[in-house]
């Protein structure tokens, strides 16, 4: 099983980190990560296996948007099943 994690807001240093250091708390493996700044926004999907996950989903989704709040930030985590179907045309 997987989940995108999306990031969006102004860039600051340490945002990456931060992201990271959550994956590495809850055991979650990045798959595939892409970074980019667009005009003073940082941006970043990230690609995780929840395979060894070690608490349960929700957590991971409500540490991530307690995580956005400190650090000014959207951050969504999603199945990426959902992702997915989400962004079907």
């Amino acid at each position: 099983m997987r989940a995108v994690i999306t990031v969006i807001g102004s860039d600051k240093i340490g945002i990456v980190y931060e992201v990271v250091k959550k994956m590495v708390e809850f055991d979650l493996n990045i798959v595939d990560i892409t970074q980019t700044i667009l005009d003073d926004y940082f941006t970043m999907i990230v690609i995780v296996d929840l395979t060894k996950m070690n608490v349960e989903f929700q957590e991971v989704v409500d540490a991530y948007e307690e995580l956005g709040k400190k650090l000014d930030l959207s951050i969504r985590v999603q199945h990426q099943g959902i992702f997915d179907k989400m962004h079907q045309i």
